[in-house]
């Protein structure tokens, strides 16, 4: 794994990375505050049964035991493998702090606390102090949240900037005013598309064309995506993507991709 870059000093932005491990999994380095999102690290091949199997295809860039220390995980929700796997769970338990959906929260017991749309925390590792702020999201067509379950986005508000992880989402009216409460500089956006066999064309996460409108509408100056790859259930890759993005005269530019396993520098 590359070494975490030096801490923060006094008085300067801190320091930003990101290694992308696959699907909505990102380590963040913020300063001295070490973040991971929904922690999904089984190995791959693996089979999830339910009402919706999933089936996983491709393994993280780095398992569990490569992980350094993680003072907080920013988890969308719990009930589904593609974000929350027996691994991860593991994870959770040497994590400071989680930060999810309410529910989530009182199922998950332990450091986990949930947070409301628009409910804030701060959270201080070292020198950096972060302030996050639970956003709307839905993981689906409207009427199917009693099936999907509830699930969050988060904004990261740091020294140096503003990130926005968007959790499993469509895109809908209610992430329009994240735009209005936020300067997002990178937006991490869960896309692919999902869809399962048993619910026809009903999407279950943004895809690539709903992506570049939701980047256009919140001004991201970057847009990085996660949750395009490694499942089924997933339909659009990278270069359907791209395509989408070029194609939308608003975020044309603001595509970066992430290499798997690297600690690049935002």
């Amino acid at each position: 794994m590359t070494a975490p870059p030096p801490a923060a000093t006094a008085g300067a932005p801190a320091a930003v990375t990101a290694t992308y491990l696959g699907t909505a999994t990102v380590l963040l380095r913020i300063g001295d505050l070490t973040v991971l999102t929904d922690p999904a690290l089984d190995p791959a091949p693996a089979d999830y049964p339910g009402a919706r199997p999933l089936h996983r295809t491709t393994g993280p860039a780095l398992t569990a035991a490569e992980l350094p220390p993680v003072d907080l995980v920013l988890l969308s929700h719990d009930q589904h493998a593609d974000n929350l796997d027996p691994t991860g769970r593991e994870v959770l338990a040497g994590a400071d702090l989680v930060l999810t959906t309410p529910e989530a929260a009182e199922r998950l017991g332990g450091r986990a606390v949930g947070l409301a749309p628009w409910e804030s925390r701060k959270v201080t590792a070292g020198t950096t102090t972060v302030t996050v702020t639970a956003t709307p999201a839905r993981h689906g067509p409207e009427g199917t949240e009693q099936v999907t379950g509830p699930v969050t986005g988060f904004v990261v508000a740091h020294e140096g900037g503003t990130l926005y992880v968007s959790g499993d989402t469509v895109r809908h009216d209610a992430l329009t005013e994240i735009g209005d409460r936020f300067r997002i500089d990178t937006a991490f956006l869960h896309l692919g598309d999902a869809h399962f066999p048993s619910t026809g064309d009903r999407a279950f996460s943004m895809s690539a064309t709903e992506g570049a409108a939701l980047a256009r509408t919140l001004g991201a100056r970057t847009v990085i995506p996660l949750h395009y790859d490694s499942w089924d259930h997933l339909a659009e890759d990278p270069a359907r993507i791209t395509e989408a993005f070029e194609g939308d005269p608003g975020s044309a530019g603001r595509l970066r991709w992430l290499r798997p396993g690297a600690a690049e520098r935002l």
